[in-house]
């Protein structure tokens, strides 16, 4: 018996477990719902051009849902859902809102862009740049400074020629965001901020210019409260389904592979507990659908085991040593794991561009899931059972759920 892996294998279970044991309370307790199961309130808006002659345009109608999220996120709302519907429609959720009233004031105001002279007189408005044209460039000292694209060229000349010498000071609805000095004439369709800069400041103006330019008015259709009663039930009941189908798969797993399915129950457990720090760790917002597709992680991640553990069986019943049957089955089962793996993460990324909202959360947690999946049900996997074969205890085939009699001669 080799002690020393044998040591290795039970010290490395051991302090994952009490890890996973003394994490997962606060784990769960931090876990943000989303409005299906928490609560909150749903807006319709109808959108309308600022000026006569404007037309919403597919184009604008996105932009400005792209504003109110942004809106909504500065404003601390998880995750805010914002879609874009038919032709002049905006659908905002926003979930364990508190403060309903005021997050509905700010997400729905048209924000004023202005570029206003010495005496407060406005010399350009937001419409007049193009949606979303504000970001960062850098001169010839190599210094950011944030760069406008602008609709009328020719307006802007005039207005620089006009404030030669003079500071024309950029405001988003009263809030002063920088007063640069027009030191000569521009005759530009760029309008170019200039100061003592770093990066993150040049960019965090360039994205509050662009927030600003909201390019469409919009009116409350309707706000209707969204209960998370029918959620809470449907959480309830997922979490008693998923603890019992959990249970019966770790003791299918148990008496038809022996010690690889005590192992596949402990590294499904790892798996589990990865993913809700992953969510953790990246703030992530749990929906209905993100249960859905955790549910689904794990059935891949049992599906990984069994091709992995079927292979090694194979290779036990030909004749081979358990080391020579644990190296073969492992190879031959990773191209087939990965291989499906791939192909999942291929329809989870195109789920994840072409879709909104609660798709968008139902792809990232599957393509969340396929990862970690691999790092667990793979690899950590095959490292404690490479520590047990090594430690050479467990060299009968019996222990991997083989018959003595299915063994046959090479």
């Amino acid at each position: 018996m080799n002690v020393k892996r044998i040591s290795a294998f039970f010290i490395t279970v051991i302090v994952t477990l009490a890890v996973i044991a003394t994490t997962s309370p606060g784990l769960l307790g931090k876990i943000k719902l989303g409005l299906d199961l928490k609560g909150g309130f749903e807006i319709l808006y109808v959108a309308e051009p600022f000026t006569a002659g404007q037309k919403v345009t597919p184009a604008t109608l996105k932009k400005a849902a792209e504003s109110i999220a942004q809106r909504a996120d500065k404003l601390g709302v998880a995750e805010p859902e914002v879609l874009a519907e038919g032709e002049n429609r905006i659908r905002v959720r926003l979930a364990g809102v508190q403060n309903e009233d005021e997050v509905r004031q700010k997400i729905g105001k048209p924000s004023s862009l202005t570029f206003r002279d010495p005496d407060g007189n406005n010399m350009l408005i937001g419409t007049d740049f193009v949606e979303g044209g504000a970001s960062v460039g850098y001169d010839q000292t190599n210094q950011p400074v944030v760069q406008i694209k602008l609709k009328d060229r020719s307006k802007f000349k005039d207005v620089t020629t006009k404030m030669v010498g003079k500071p024309l000071s950029i405001f988003l609805d009263e809030e002063k965001l920088s007063s640069p000095m027009v030191n000569i004439p521009i005759d530009s369709d760029v309008a170019t901020i200039t100061g003592s800069f770093k990066f993150e400041e040049a960019q965090k103006l360039a994205d509050t210019i662009n927030l600003g330019a909201l390019p469409l008015k919009l009116t409350e259709k309707y706000t209707q409260v969204v209960g998370a009663s029918l959620g809470q039930m449907s959480l309830e009941q997922t979490i008693r389904a998923g603890i019992i189908a959990s249970v019966i798969i770790l003791v299918f797993m148990i008496l038809l592979y022996r010690l690889p399915g005590i192992i596949a129950a402990f590294t499904l457990i790892t798996y589990t507990w990865l993913l809700l720090v992953l969510f953790d760790w990246i703030n992530a917002t749990l929906t209905l659908p993100g249960i859905a597709a955790l549910v689904l992680g794990i059935g891949m991640a049992v599906d990984a085991n069994i091709i992995t553990y079927e292979r090694i069986k194979e290779e036990i019943r030909s004749g081979k040593s358990i080391p020579s049957s644990l190296k073969a089955g492992s190879k031959a089962s990773f191209r087939t794991i990965m291989d499906a793996n791939i192909t999942n993460i291929i329809s989870s990324l195109v789920l994840y561009y072409i879709g909104n909202g609660a798709i968008k959360g139902f792809a990232l947690t599957t393509m969340l899931s396929i990862v970690v999946s691999i790092l667990t049900n793979v690899f950590f996997s095959r490292f404690l059972i490479h520590l047990l074969i090594k430690g050479n205890v467990f060299k009968k085939p019996g222990y991997f759920g083989v018959k003595e009699a299915d063994i046959r001669e090479l």
